[in-house]
């Protein structure tokens, strides 16, 4: 397996691309298999977890043709390294998504919503991806019941069917899931009538699922907020979307310049995407200013502690509280972690301490106290935000860091060395064959 060798202890300087949304280009992805027209979508990110979708989606029978970004683009014009991905569903050749496809990436169940809206049947498997938690499905699988689906889970797999096709209903979510709403999203806009989700959540990758879903001929309002309504339509036509700067990459680079002590330019950048994030930043001592092309992140003084607690948007990410951890370690003071989220998301701290991180969990919280200097050690990566993590917190160590078992940061992280690269970082890949 392939490890990340760091020498750390410099300042961070230049300016960071940041790339199309992972978490939002798959359910676009998924929603090609609502219409038999092509769906374009712009500015997508080049990664390890769609390279995965793209392959489920070739076994359903969509046609997947990527292209580079044109040279008039906007996204071009801004520098972005993207590309362009048009999906053509014309026929379904199979309503199975299989194991071996789907454990690879939990984001594959999204497969499940469009397909039994437009086939009315789908058999897919029950998802895997990073260990962080259960994050069972079991929320998707009742409000698909409540829209007229009878779901039959039995050896790893849900087989749902609808012989009369779904009809709306009134959903009210007992916890917001950001899965499955966009699950139900999708399934209820072929719906008959209307459906009402409640609870619903408000991600801004939501947001673009649902641009999308209206674009393509979806009657969706009350995006935004916590309401859904949807009345079902009997097709849906192609269309071509803009996939939203990536908020989790943003953040991630925005840390990478406090914590080194640096300045970084994230051109592409949305701050209304990450406005807990950049609040936090602020409190903590981080400069964090708007200009035309993105976000000007600079910390050439002292940080301080600051607490945190996850939630789901507009709230602190919990896809970024890994990081912030490796920020805190190296601020003045002591701070507060508290995961709402998922229950198993410090599996990064044993590793953070062996790089002289101070970090005590509590149940759901940590307690950080800051330190002057960390100290490059070997560590061990165990999820896709772990991982970057690791390489943040080695970029403010003293010597070198040796992150191991890197293959989960292909997943969320475009071509991270080369950006981190050429913003100064000393940073290599090494091959584990």
């Amino acid at each position: 397996m392939d490890s990340i060798r760091i020498l750390g202890g410099a300042p961070l300087r230049g300016d960071i691309v940041i790339g199309g949304a992972k978490n939002a280009a798959l359910p676009l992805m998924a929603a090609a298999i609502l219409s038999s027209e092509p769906l374009t979508l712009v500015n997508m990110p080049e990664l390890a977890d769609i390279a995965t979708m793209s392959n489920l989606l070739r076994q359903h029978g969509v046609r997947v043709d990527q292209s580079a970004l044109g040279a008039g683009s906007a996204y071009a014009e801004a520098g972005a390294t993207g590309r362009t991905m048009t999906l053509t569903a014309e026929r379904i050749a199979s309503v199975t998504a299989p194991y071996d496809l789907v454990r690879r990436m939990r984001a594959s169940f999204f497969v499940l919503g469009p397909l039994i809206a437009r086939c009315g049947e789908a058999k897919v498997s029950l998802p895997g991806g990073c260990a962080i938690g259960t994050r069972g499905v079991d929320m998707h699988l009742k409000a698909l019941e409540a829209l007229g689906a009878k779901i039959e889970v039995t050896a790893g797999y849900v087989h749902a069917k609808t012989p009369t096709g779904l009809t709306g209903a009134h959903i009210t979510f007992p916890k917001v899931t950001v899965g499955g709403t966009e699950n139900l999203l999708m399934a209820a806009v072929l719906a008959k009538g209307d459906t009402v989700l409640e609870n619903a959540a408000r991600e801004p990758e939501i947001g673009n699922l649902a641009e999308c879903l209206n674009a393509m001929g979806a009657k969706i309002t009350g995006v935004g907020s916590g309401t859904l309504h949807i009345t079902g339509v009997t097709s849906l036509h192609g269309a071509r979307v803009a996939v939203i700067p990536d908020r989790i990459e943003t953040g991630t680079y925005a840390i990478a310049a406090a914590i080194t002590r640096g300045r970084i330019v994230l051109k592409g950048a949305r701050y209304d995407l990450l406005d807990a994030v950049f609040a936090a930043l602020r409190q903590a001592g981080v400069t964090v200013d708007q200009t035309e092309d993105g976000i000007v992140v600079a910390a050439e003084n002292g940080l301080v502690g600051v607490d945190v607690v996850t939630e789901p948007y507009p709230g602190f990410p919990t896809d970024l509280q890994a990081q912030w951890m490796a920020l805190m370690a190296t601020a003045d003071g002591a701070s507060m972690i508290t995961e709402t989220i998922f229950e198993n998301r410090f599996m990064h701290v044993p590793e953070l301490r062996r790089l002289g991180a101070d970090v005590n969990v509590h149940g759901a919280s940590a307690i950080v106290r800051g330190r002057k200097k960390l100290t490059g050690a070997a560590v061990m990566a165990t999820d896709l935000r772990a991982s970057v993590s690791l390489i943040l917190a080695g970029q403010a160590a003293e010597g070198e860091t040796l992150v191991n078992r890197v293959y989960h940061l292909d997943r969320g992280y475009e071509r991270l060395e080369e950006k981190l690269g050429a913003c100064g970082a000393q940073i290599e890949r090494i091959s584990g064959g």
